[in-house]
């Protein structure tokens, strides 16, 4: 687990070794928060193991990769570094469950200009909670210090889920048809897509990040940038055991247009109502202050919807409720019909 294991010469060229084993012994109660049925003990050396479950007929796996972003920047001028791990856990494992698969464990790979023991400890801290809002094991990871690539105070972040899913429950969009009801999950805020339009808007280098906004409601436009991804692993999950939904997308890097219709097959479409959709106050603010037209912001940002799913019209009252009962706030904001464009905004 974040091995750092390198010659005493590496010193000189700017590498701390030391650095590295305090970083490991300060996060080990971390990541003993997201122990699960799966972890193995007494299993050392250089990859992490895992026993997977049994119970299932013919169990697939289903891996995710990515990372934060250009959001990491957010941190380090805050100088807060303990949510943006769970933006790197909830990236992947909100992808996972949109197959109708359940994470199991995760990686994470953080490379930094330096090490600071105390700062590493801090972004793993968050990458332990979003394994524990997901029910995923961090069972494994690196710490690489890269001095002379990155300045001393940057790093970046990037992770790793695998999920498992019975090969007969994978969700099939093929049983989606014309009148199926799409409901909207909402989002926290811009998570962790399109920040390098976010941070172009705001100028965030030279930006106040710490005044309350009377637009955010009093928040700061700081806190409301670095508000960690939500990760709706759980919820889902329930629902998927009572409802059949027919289709999944999480709301990434394209915004609607680019995400709803991965999850739609050809010859239909999602027509999504525009007055339905709740934007969130901070959507509204990039839009004004970086003057830009309502496509391209349904085009970049998930708008405040994190994810959509669809389900048919007699299941959607049961739906709601169940989501609602898991502590979502679930909306409808459109329907499937017969297209041969995926998505259209009206």
């Amino acid at each position: 687990m974040h091995n750092n294991s390198r010659s005493d010469s590496y010193a000189a060229a700017g590498v701390d070794i030391t650095a590295g084993y305090k970083a490991v012994e300060l996060m080990k109660s971390h990541i003993a928060r997201t122990r699960n049925a799966g972890c193995l003990d007494d299993v050392g050396g250089f990859g992490g193991c895992f026993g997977l479950p049994t119970n299932l007929e013919e169990p697939v796996l289903v891996s995710g990769t990515d990372g934060c972003g250009t959001k990491v920047k957010l941190a380090i001028l805050l100088d807060k570094h303990d949510t943006i791990g769970i933006d790197a856990v909830a990236m992947c494992v909100n992808d996972i469950i949109c197959v109708g698969a359940k994470p199991l464990f995760f990686l994470d790979y953080i490379a930094c200009g330096k090490n600071v023991p105390e700062k590493i400890a801090d972004i793993v801290k968050g990458v332990a909670e979003g394994c524990v809002q997901s029910g995923a094991a961090l069972i494994g990871g690196e710490t690489a210090e890269h001095p002379g690539l990155m300045p001393v105070d940057d790093y970046d972040l990037a992770g790793f889920a695998v999920g498992i899913v019975d090969k007969k429950d994978i969700l099939d969009n093929n049983t989606m048809k014309a009148g199926d009801v799409v409901i909207a999950l909402p989002s926290s805020g811009v998570h962790s897509n399109g920040f390098s339009l976010v941070r172009k808007v705001f100028d965030v280098e030279n930006a106040d990040l710490k005044t309350p906004v009377a637009e955010l409601g009093g928040k700061s436009l700081g806190e409301t940038l670095l508000t960690p991804t939500k990760i709706y692993v759980k919820p889902v999950l329930a629902l998927l055991e009572q409802v059949k939904v027919k289709g999944i997308s999480h709301i990434t890097g394209g915004g609607f247009y680019e995400n709803i219709p991965r999850s739609i097959p050809d010859g239909l479409g999602a027509q999504i109502e525009r007055d339905a959709v709740k934007v969130l106050p901070i959507f509204e603010l990039i839009a004004k202050v970086g003057g830009i037209d309502e496509r391209d912001m349904f085009n970049t940002f998930n708008m405040g919807v994190g994810m959509s799913l669809v389900v048919a019209p007699e299941d959607t009252d049961k739906a709601l409720s169940m989501l609602k009962e898991s502590g979502e706030e679930p909306y409808i904001i459109g329907k499937i019909v017969q297209s041969d464009e995926k998505i259209t905004i009206i």
